[in-house]
């Protein structure tokens, strides 16, 4: 388990564009969950929408990339500095099957499928309940910046 305390030092992400509330659960180098609490309160929901406030699908991607972000850095044993980035790489059959809306809990699921050269592969799931908000499979790399 990690809380917002661990997360923060781990991840370079702060408001509004933090999206992992807590990890649940954590197996190093095979599968990571992750809590998102969505509030009305989000900046997002000025906007999207004011008459029926959904959380973008977008969002739900970067949860569940900053959630893979932390089963990597977790798999490898390292904290990252403020020259190491965590870039996404590439998104593949993303599927959105339910709105988020405010209220909501956003257990992100991710398993590690492939860590090589650099590149780590996850699959993810974004439920809220049971029911299933979003899935897709992520691309992410680790680089160091001068």
């Amino acid at each position: 388990m990690m809380d917002i305390h661990r997360i923060l030092k781990q991840l370079p992400h702060r408001y509004p564009i933090l999206l992992v509330d807590r990890v649940l659960d954590v197996q190093k180098g095979v599968r990571i969950r992750a809590l998102k609490n969505v509030s009305v309160n989000e900046p997002v929901f000025t906007g999207h929408f004011p008459h029926r406030p959904v959380f973008p699908g977008v969002l739900m991607l970067e949860a569940m990339a900053q959630t893979a972000a932390l089963l990597a850095f977790e798999t490898l044993g390292v904290t990252p500095d403020d020259k190491t980035v965590y870039y996404f790489a590439g998104i593949d059959g993303a599927r959105f099957k339910r709105p988020v809306e405010p209220g909501d809990q956003l257990v992100m699921d991710v398993t590690l499928q492939r860590m090589k050269a650099g590149i780590f592969k996850f699959k993810g799931t974004a439920r809220v309940g049971d029911d299933v908000a979003c899935e897709a499979e992520l691309m992410c790399t680790m680089r160091t910046i001068a």
